[in-house]
């Protein structure tokens, strides 16, 4: 299929497509008149990488992953590399709630001290 198949059939812009198959996480043969021709496979796996870049995922950890032979999160029982990467985002989740919070806590006293500052007419 041509890669304006493969967008409309997975949703993601052709633009997007170029870039993951120019990261090595796709792959297209090139036709005669060397336009793409991706086999039906393809749209499996950029649902797949949709849903681990949706999972924060960067292109080398997805990369990774396929080296693995990893096909889907659901065709695997036990996967010890995913679940490392996984865990890892997760802590970085983790730690990026706890700033926020740090933040907010710090803007509501700025909010409230500034409240108890202005001087009513």
């Amino acid at each position: 299929m041509k890669i304006s198949e493969l967008s409309q059939l997975t949703n993601v812009s052709t633009r997007s497509i170029r870039h993951y198959e120019e990261k090595g996480l796709l792959q297209a043969d090139r036709l005669a008149n060397d336009y793409r021709h991706f086999n039906e496979s393809a749209v499996k796996r950029v649902k797949l990488i949709q849903l681990y870049l949706k999972l924060g995922l960067t292109a080398d950890e997805i990369r990774t992953l396929f080296g693995g032979e990893v096909v889907s999160p659901d065709d695997y029982e036990y996967c010890e590399e995913m679940l490392a990467i996984y865990e890892q985002k997760l802590s970085r989740v983790n730690e990026q709630l706890e700033a926020l919070q740090e933040w907010k806590s710090l803007l509501e006293r700025q909010i409230s001290r500034t409240r108890g500052k202005q001087v009513t007419s």
